[in-house]
């Protein structure tokens, strides 16, 4: 049996029908311009022409330390390289408190075998100083492959798997080295409750730690100036920073999941934090 509709009906479901489909593009193109009110949680993420690589902030913390004093040391990208490969096997970069024996820190150093104490093997700038200290001491290590530069220092059961980070550790070093722009971007959410207030200098004073004394924020060079800006991403959140400008970028903690932005106002000669 078919059932006939009177043309009064008809109108009346084709009216409700292009005013339901006009309110739903109406909806989506609104969203479209809202930014979503829902935690993201927090996080890093490293971007450069080699790949690209996930980290929480705290490895990307400990990842951003090892290059800066690498920077101090005036060590080569591969020596980066090396020490990321090496960290990401011994400890996913992560500052551990324990491990294997009494393996402690980054590099899973042991006091036992002359390496430091361990309160001072949990401090990754001492940790990697030890580190590097150790690897220019091996004979030709940038040439060597990179297994056998590592286990020159680390003296591992098995120093082959230092290879398979090979990879990841070039991607880090492009990054935090400030070989590649813009190559680190972090996001975390506000706090709650009462703001602190951004501390600029306590920033300041940790990085002149890693990186030596010195006008610690100026950028002698774009790479200089990339690395600091990586390093203080990276540290964002530690120091409650909520603004990061360089080189014609800003990076806005209240917007940090937009990561990097056009700033034409902020300087190539000095990394500025608020």
């Amino acid at each position: 049996m078919r059932r006939r509709f009177s043309k009064g009906v008809i109108a009346i479901i084709a009216i409700v029908t292009v005013l339901a489909v006009a309110i739903t593009v109406g909806l989506f193109s609104l969203l479209g311009k809202v930014t979503p009110l829902v935690d993201l949680g927090e996080g890093c993420k490293i971007t450069t022409p080699e790949g690209s690589l996930d980290l929480d902030i705290e490895q990307a913390k400990v990842a951003a330390v090892i290059a800066a004093v690498a920077a101090r040391r005036k060590l080569p990208e591969r020596a980066v390289v090396i020490a990321y490969a090496t960290g990401i096997q011994e400890s996913k970069l992560e500052n551990l408190r324990g491990g294997d024996r009494d393996s402690v820190g980054v590099f899973q150093q042991r006091p036992s075998q002359g390496w430091g104490r361990p309160e001072q093997l949990i401090d990754p700038v001492y940790a990697s100083g030890k580190f590097f200290a150790a690897l220019v001491k091996v004979k030709g290590y940038r040439k060597l492959p990179l297994h056998e530069a590592a286990q020159a220092v680390q003296r591992s059961a098995d120093g082959t798997a230092y290879a398979q980070h090979e990879d990841d550790g070039k991607i880090l070093a492009a990054a935090f080295t400030g070989r590649v722009p813009k190559a680190v971007h972090c996001w975390f959410p506000a706090p709650s409750g009462k703001t602190p207030l951004p501390d600029a200098r306590g920033a300041e004073r940790r990085l002149t730690r890693a990186l030596g004394p010195g006008e610690t924020f100026e950028a002698p060079s774009r790479r200089r100036g990339w690395l600091v800006a990586g390093w203080s991403i990276a540290h964002a959140k530690t120091f409650g920073l909520t603004r990061i400008r360089y080189d014609g970028q800003a990076w806005v903690s209240a917007k940090s999941h937009d990561g990097w932005k056009t700033d034409p106002g902020s300087s190539v000669k000095k990394v500025e934090l608020s």
